[in-house]
């Protein structure tokens, strides 16, 4: 996710990687005069952008033509709004932006469809609306490509709630106009009629009454789910063009109209965009790919890569001072952030992204955005970058995140990755003063709280550099503000691209090669330092990089090699794991001396020249200890192209509690003024130790100033599995804002992470709890916000407390077999004495599904063809299943799931479809519920990789499909009969310290299983055993206690079903000859249903057979049924007249079958069958009954339909026609065999109520029908709803089904 915040969320702790508030200390002399400013307007406008810090502004100064001109970066954001402020030409007059594309394909349109327009130039529209070409438009095939979207699709949340706000307020006046007249002519009926007496009258009222109260109730159901706009893309004989038809954004009927617009082509071509529509003014460009096949429309999914955009390269020409950094380079946007997911990266939109920048031969790449790794430096797109940097010399440029205070919070990839330049976020008091206008900035510049720490879990510092992390920047127009605020290191990522642009641009003009390894070491080399401590590295990187001396530093060195000095670090006697630092965090390592086995091995550029570079590398480097005391190198290594390696010692037995911070560096010999060509990062961390019981441990009297931050390391106890913590606070006067984060790590996981940020108003206390990992060392980081208590001269003084408690299982994570045996749970205490108190709960079931589909194919454009020339391929696997009832659903993918930097596949995108084509849920990496109605359901995952192999592999993929249930309370036992014998539950116990004891686990009884749970499926949950000390209620969730543990009951096979027999036994009134013949028949009927009808010569055969059979079987009402439903199948009957007429005399023929007397009679029967014969008979009876009712009902549809066709009107209060009295007629038959007005027959009691010109009644009892439907949307009861609106003149709410009818029932799936 974007790794910032805007000005709202300043204090905000989403997205990639971490932050902390770094403590006091300079930034070097030259920025010393920053703490001793007073704003004055330059000043003030200078701190909105700040570049003094990186001392960007005097370069720029100084060598104005080195302002990134000549350089390209590529954004790799949430897309990008070119007509926003400060963003359309370069100071040289270049435009700025050379290529705007979405990698994401959540623009995407699916423009396949190839129509041809009449002599008129009308096509019609993939929405079904009819539109008209321009006819200056060349188009020498004269093929137009059309494709359709909702336009919500394309707008961010923000805005799609600002444009549905308008929406609503114009569609209310509408509706309270069509309610006044209603109203009106409720009321002129009651003034007219003061006595309403007869049927007739009295439904006249209700109809009436019925129009106000369905008005009504649209105005409580409203939901806009957006218009639809059409695409239609066309070939003019040089490029592809699109012009968009926007009329169902306007008001104005005249404005949007697709023959109006501008066409467009790609961006790059032209550099032109559009507009949706005044009300939203959001701008877009467009994009065609697979020669005209595929539509992006590119829009922004936030604010987020405009701003960034603006940091980096924004030029003001009228105020100078807003300029972004590099005001002379261009740029390309990228967007990463899928508009589908809420902004949220892909892999699909990171690979395209990259293969787009090496396509523009881009310099650089800024990308603000990250999320945590369960590994460092590993993954796919870790590693395209890694070959783009060596391969194409991209220098590329990340966020560090934004989780801090605590260490080892840096975020991937920026954080995380060698190849890449992690980005922490400092603040000055400049920017403090004007940007975030605090009454008393800072006296000093400072990290911000959240930006995120290092080291990486394999001990790489993991913030390289950092820069400005706040301003006021660009963004999109649709914002309806020209600039806003935001802070993050997404801020602090491209001020620091910016100025490398700066560098670049300077090294091209004086003809310098470049290359990211040496601007790498020249920003390392050249930072001034924040803070004064050792460890404040793990907070800055190297310091706040300075433009100046890296460019005095890259001219001095430029004929020294470019090479990249890979570190790999193995304890002594271990291959792995390998390491790119060291790390001493766990007690027991911190107990003694380790020796590591360091490899330096020497990374060229590919390309480059054996004979000419790597032969003739040689370096004398001269091995230096920032404290030869803790950490022992050799004095010397003379490195060649092949490598070397060397040991390390380290002894870390004199040190004291806390976090200590060393490096060993290389020096060149021969030119020491380089300064470290190489430097491998040593943390070590000194927990305490909890010797006391029960085990607390205490802070006291911590004295904190804004921006301060304290670190504690402690050895959480051997058997502790949650802690307790108070903290309370005194000495102050304005309220207080702190970060409270513990952080602990263990192997192949996420770091594991608990965080508070919490306001104090007044001095008091809080408590809360926090689960725990046994035995391993737990940091405990508090800080003050930095911009919380300036101003005060009071500094806030904190007593931390903390108390571990523990229960330990000898199982942390249960499952029960299916089987009825309980799991025996052995519990103890090794800290304290606790009180047992088990909580078992199942909440959730997860059924496995396997594909019933596998397509795997090539990916036809060239934005999925990567760096090595080879093209990705995508699977595209395809899952059923069905909802017996509404339910909230989840995808659970295990092997993909949760993993998106730190995956070796690319995409792992999937939607969740009905039969309708109507998409309820889209996500990928994290998966989250929908809520679906009862129905069946398609569930389409695409995978992506360039390794068919691979994806071979991944054809038999399961997916889980998770939803909830009903709480099911596990039953606790303390003997193993008891799941049986009911006996012996267990409740709770008090658990003296290092005794054991033990209870069982029942699995949920059969009837507590949801019914028609498939075999294999899995009911998962969670127990825990403990309470809180300082909660008195015993948590009935094993949510609301400190920690809990998954627990899961395989659903065993189902009962098997007693075979059925397949014909009753033996009657003895018929013979079997009888019995043959009955056989005989229902096979012949069975058979008559299977015929096809879709050409003339089969429906002749049909047609034949039917004349056959019921001669063969006169007045046989199952066969006369079977002939009406041949009829009803066929759906491109021609003569929709005699078509009509052919069902009317099919199902009269049902009706005259069925004796009605002797089948009413038997119905009047309420007495249960005795025997099976007696079943038999009411089963053929209400078969019967069914049969004659759905004879009725399609009669009476194809009587009215017949009438619509022939054209008869209904005059009020006129004699009825005789085909009318048939309809009546029919219709009266129906009622008294079923009730009309059910979701199954309700449909012609609405024709009725048409016929009679009882419009509002007919829409009442439509609305409940449809209310009523418990499978997916009936296409036809909304089509008849839609007829019923416009005969009644509702235009408005015509508008508003039409709109819901591309969401309900769309005519394909969206593209991935």
């Amino acid at each position: 996710m974007p790794s910032s915040s805007s000005e709202t969320l300043t204090a905000s702790r989403v997205g990639c990687g971490g932050g902390g508030g770094g403590g006091v200390g300079g930034v070097g002399a030259d920025n010393a005069s920053v703490a001793n400013f007073k704003l004055n307007e330059s000043t003030f406008l200078a701190s909105l952008m700040p570049k003094k810090e990186i001392r960007a502004d005097c370069f720029v100064e100084a060598y104005p033509e080195y302002d990134g001109r000549g350089v390209v970066i590529a954004i790799f954001d949430s897309g990008f709004d070119p007509s926003a402020a400060g963003l359309h030409v370069t100071t040289d007059g270049k435009p700025k932006v050379l290529d705007v594309i979405d990698c994401t394909g959540s623009g995407d349109i699916d423009t396949s469809t190839v129509v041809k327009a009449d002599e008129d130039g009308l096509i019609r529209g993939a929405s079904g609306a009819p539109l008209v070409v321009n006819s200056s438009w060349k188009n020498p095939t004269g093929e137009w490509r059309v494709g359709c979207k909702l336009v919500y699709q394309l707008f961010t949340d923000d805005l799609t709630s600002r444009v549905k706000k308008e929406r609503k307020k114009n569609w209310d006046e509408k509706n309270q106009e069509e309610i006044a007249k209603a109203v009106k002519n409720l009321y002129d009926f009651d003034q007219k009629h003061s006595k309403v007496e007869g049927a007739k009258l009295k439904k006249t009222q209700e109809d009436l009454q019925s129009r106000v109260d369905f008005l009504k109730k649209q105005a409580e159901k409203y939901e806009d789910k957006g218009p639809v706009i059409d695409a239609v893309v066309w070939h003019d004989g040089e490029v592809w063009r699109v012009a968009l038809d926007t009329q169902s954004l306007e008001e104005d009927p005249d404005s949007g109209k697709l023959a109006d617009f501008s066409p467009l082509t790609n961006y790059r071509i032209e550099r032109k965009y559009g507009v949706f529509s005044r009300l939203d003014a959001c701008a877009f460009v467009a994009n065609m790919y697979d020669e005209g096949k595929v539509l992006s429309i590119v829009t922004d999914s936030s604010p987020h890569g405009t701003h960034v955009a603006g940091i980096a390269t924004a030029h003001h020409p009228e105020e100078h001072l807003l300029n972004g950094v590099a005001p002379g380079a261009q740029i390309i946007s990228c967007k990463i952030g899928d508009t589908r997911l809420g902004s949220m990266e892909t892999g699909t939109g990171l690979s395209r992204a990259l293969i787009a920048c090496l396509e523009h031969k881009c310099d650089l790449v800024n990308m603000s955005y990250g999320e945590p790794a369960l590994l460092p430096d590993y993954g796919r797109f870790v590693d395209l970058v890694t070959e783009a940097v060596n391969k194409r010399r991209l220098i590329f440029v990340s966020s560090a995140g934004n989780s801090g205070p605590a260490l080892t919070t840096v975020g991937a990839p920026g954080g995380t990755t060698s190849s890449m330049i992690g980005v922490g976020a400092y603040v000055s008091p400049a920017m403090a003063a004007g940007a975030h206008s605090v009454v008393q900035p800072p006296g000093e510049g400072l990290e911000y709280t959240w930006s995120s720490r290092g080291p990486t879990p394999d001990g790489d510092l993991g913030v390289c550099i950092s820069a400005p992390g706040g301003a006021v920047a660009p963004v999109p127009t649709w914002t309806l503000q020209r600039r806003m605020l935001m802070n993050g290191t997404s801020m602090a990522s491209p001020s620091a691209c910016g100025a490398i642009a700066l560098l670049l641009s300077a090294m091209k003009a004086e003809g310098i090669p470049v290359s990211p390894y040496s601007v790498r070491r020249a920003l390392e080399n050249t930072s001034a330092p924040v803070g004064d401590l050792p460890e404040d590295k793990l907070s800055t990187g190297q310091g706040l990089m300075q433009v100046d001396k890296a460019y005095e530093y890259l001219k001095k060195f430029k004929d020294c090699p470019c090479v990249f000095y890979q570190i790999k670090v193995n304890l002594s006697g271990k291959t792995t794991p390998t390491s790119r630092g060291i790390y001493l965090r766990e007690a027991t390592a911190c107990r003694q001396s380790t020796e590591w086995t360091v490899q330096v091995e020497p990374k060229f550029h590919e390309g480059a020249s054996n004979l000419k570079e790597l032969v003739p590398f040689e370096e004398c480097l001269e091995l230096h200890s920032t404290d030869e005391g803790v950490v022992r190198v050799p004095d010397y290594l003379l490195l060649t192209h092949n490598g070397r390696s060397f040991n390390v010692v380290v002894d870390p037995t004199n040190l004291g509690d806390g976090v200590h911070y060393f490096e060993v560096y290389g020096i060149d010999c021969k030119a020491p003024e380089r300064g470290p060509l190489f430097r491998i990062p040593v943390t070590i961390t000194i927990p305490k130790t909890v010797a006391n019981r029960p085990p607390v441990i205490s802070f006291q009297q911590m004295s904190f100033i804004s921006g301060h931050i304290e670190r504690r390391f402690i050895e959480v106890p051997l058997g502790a599995t949650w802690a307790e913590a108070t903290i309370r606070t005194s000495g102050f006067d304005t309220s207080r804002r702190f970060y409270i984060d513990t952080l602990q790590l263990c192997p192949l996981r996420r770091p594991i992470k608990w965080e508070s940020a919490t306001t104090f108003a007044s001095p008091s206390a809080k408590s809360f709890a926090f689960p725990v990992v046994s035995g391993q060392t737990m940091e405990l980081a508090l800080a003050q916000f930095w911009s919380s208590g300036l101003g005060s001269r009071e500094p806030t003084i904190v007593d931390f407390e903390i108390e571990f408690h523990g229960i330990g299982v000898d199982k942390e994570e249960l499952i029960l077999d299916g089987s009825e045996a309980p799991i025996k749970v052995e519990a103890e205490a090794l800290l304290a004495s606790e009180k047992l108190v088990p909580v078992a709960v199942l909440n959730k079931i997860r059924v496995p599904y396997q594909p019933v589909d596998a397509q795997l194919k090539t990916l036809a454009t060239g934005r999925d063809r990567l760096l090595s020339g080879k093209q990705i391929l995508a699977l595209t696997l395809t899952y059923k299943f069905k909802l017996e009832e509404a339910a909230e659903v989840k995808p659970y993918i295990p092997l993909l799931n949760n993993r998106i930097y730190d995956t070796k596949f690319e995409s792992q995108f999937y939607m969740i479809s009905d039969a309708n084509k109507r998409v309820y849920a889209m996500g990928d990496v994290y998966p989250e519920s929908s809520k679906l109605p009862k129905g069946d359901y398609k569930l389409q995952l695409y995978l992506r990789h360039e390794n068919v192999q691979l994806l071979e592999k991944l054809k038999q993929l399961i997916v889980f499909i998770e939803r909830n249930m009903g709480e099911i309370r596990l039953n606790l036992h303390s003997e193993p009969d008891g799941p049986i014998t009911g006996n012996g539950a267990f409740k709770s116990s008090i658990l003296m310290p290092g005794v054991k004891e033990a209870f069982y686990v029942g699995p949920p009884t059969k009837d507590k299983i949801p019914k028609n749970t498939p075999q294999g499926s899995v009911l998962v949950g969670e127990i825990s055993y403990g309470k809180l000390s300082f909660d008195e209620k015993e948590g009935k969730s094993p949510k609301d206690n400190p920690v809990s543990y998954p627990i899961s009951y395989v659903v065993p096979p189902n009962k098997p079903e007693e075979d059925k027999k397949a014909v009753s036994a033996p009657n003895s009134c018929k013979s079997v000859s009888e019995r043959l013949e009955e056989e005989v028949r229902d096979t012949k009927i069975k058979f008559l249903g299977s015929l096809k009808q879709e050409t003339e010569e089969e429906r002749s055969e049909w047609k034949k057979l039917c004349a056959c059979l019921k001669s063969e079987y006169p007045d046989y009402t199952p066969l006369l049924s079977k002939i009406l439903e041949g009829l009803l199948s066929r759906s491109d009957a021609g003569d929709k007249i005699n078509h009509y007429e052919e069902i009317i005399d099919a199902a009269n023929e049902v009706v005259s079958s069925v004796d009605v007397d002797e089948l009413g009679r038997f119905l009047l029967q309420k007495s249960e069958p005795e025997d099976e014969e007696a079943e038999n008979l009411k089963k053929k009876m209400e078969m019967t009954r069914d049969q004659l009712a759905d004879a009725l009902y399609q009669k009476g549809l194809a009587l009215a339909r017949f009438e619509n066709l022939k054209g008869e009107k209904e005059g009020e209060g006129g004699e009825e026609s005789g085909q009318k009295d048939k309809f009546e007629e029919n219709y009266k038959e129906l009622t008294k065999w079923v009730d009309v007005k059910s979701s199954k027959f309700g449909t012609l009691t609405v024709l009725r109520e048409k016929r009679l010109s009882r419009l509002g009644t007919a829409l009442k009892v439509l609305d409940d029908l449809i209310q009523n439907e418990n499978e997916i949307a009936n296409k036809k009861l909304y089509e008849l709803k839609l007829s019923l609106l416009e005969e009644l003149g509702w235009n408005h709410l015509v508008t508003y089904e039409k709109q819901w009818m591309q969401v309900r029932f769309p005519t394909s799936l969206p593209l991935f």
